[in-house]
């Protein structure tokens, strides 16, 4: 018996990864929490993520059963500036998972925006697809619309195709187009494959400009186009799965046949607790020819309508 429980732990998937695509959490917050001692696996804490589990186990969180796996989901939020992307801040500053309308299943950040920049970001249901958007390997192109302070000519914007080394850390290939200059201001598009921490305000601070206003405009196939600030939308489950691709798809362990869950009001995220109403950040009224969203404060009307989805 001790032996067959052996081969089927051997057999089934690490800990922090089911806690991931049960939406939980990422991953490394998977990790963390399995470290602190919150997790149990058949009565017993667990403090090291080198678990294999199968459905044969029981799993929980804070004494809380792991929820139900539901098919794999993607939304587009256009996250206003002022907002920090996590679930809780040590600061006390306002998180995006506050901000949200009612209605969103528990989701997880693909990557993350810092607390100035604004536009789009990537949510879902599944930490195993967050992880995969998010890997550089995965090679997705983000693209920005940057103002900066300072000038600075194309042929310098250039030379950052070669990739760049700032105090010991290496930038790979930026692509940097200047669009206009206003005032004592420039426009700058940036795209990069990477995202690593801060990595536009950096790079364009080694060139002397100061940014003043980053929106990321799309990611990936992914374009933020005209959905309103605070605003989210779901992309369909036809569109999401043709996007990523049966590679990816299957890297990230995606189930797109998994049925949805029932519409329930937003929880904050660590806790379960039911989240009091908030108003959507931006206000409430659709842009032109964008559906409206629906009584619960977000629209499901899929990315493909409104935008060209591509791949960067």
């Amino acid at each position: 018996m001790a032996e067959h429980k052996e081969r089927a732990h051997e057999a089934g998937e690490r800990i922090a990864k089911v806690m991931a695509r049960a939406g939980l959490c990422s991953r490394r917050e998977a990790e963390a929490w399995i470290a602190q001692g919150r997790v149990t696996v058949n009565g017993a804490v667990i403090t090291s993520p080198a678990r294999n589990v199968t459905a044969e186990d029981r799993v929980l969180v804070d004494g809380k059963p792991l929820p139900a796996r539901e098919r794999t989901r993607l939304f587009l939020y256009h996250k206003p500036r002022g907002l920090v992307t996590t679930h809780a801040d040590p600061e006390g500053r306002p998180t995006i998972f506050e901000a949200l309308p009612q209605g969103l299943p528990r989701l997880v950040s693909v990557g993350r925006l810092d607390f100035n920049t604004e536009g789009l970001l990537l949510l879902t249901n599944d930490g195993g697809l967050a992880r995969v958007l998010e890997l550089p390997s995965t090679g997705w192109l983000r693209r920005y619309r940057v103002r900066a302070h300072g000038a600075v000519t194309q042929k310098a914007l250039d030379r950052l195709r070669q990739g760049i080394e700032i105090d010991g850390v290496r930038y790979g290939a930026i692509e940097a187009t200047l669009d206009r200059v206003q005032g004592s201001n420039v426009w700058l598009t940036f795209a990069i494959r990477e995202g690593k921490n801060r990595e536009i305000r950096k790079v364009l601070a080694a060139l002397g400009l100061q940014v003043n206003r980053l929106i990321r405009v799309s990611y990936g196939p992914f374009q933020l186009g005209d959905l309103p600030r605070g605003a989210v939308e779901e992309v369909k489950t036809r569109v999401l799965r043709d996007q990523i691709g049966e590679r990816l798809a299957r890297l990230a362990g995606a189930d797109f046949s998994a049925p949805l869950s029932p519409i329930k009001p937003a929880v904050a995220e660590e806790t379960g607790r039911e989240a009091p109403a908030r108003p959507k950040a931006g206000g409430s009224r659709s842009a032109p020819g964008k559906p409206a969203p629906d009584k619960k404060g977000f629209s499901t009307a899929g990315a493909s309508r409104r935008r060209k989805t591509r791949r960067g």
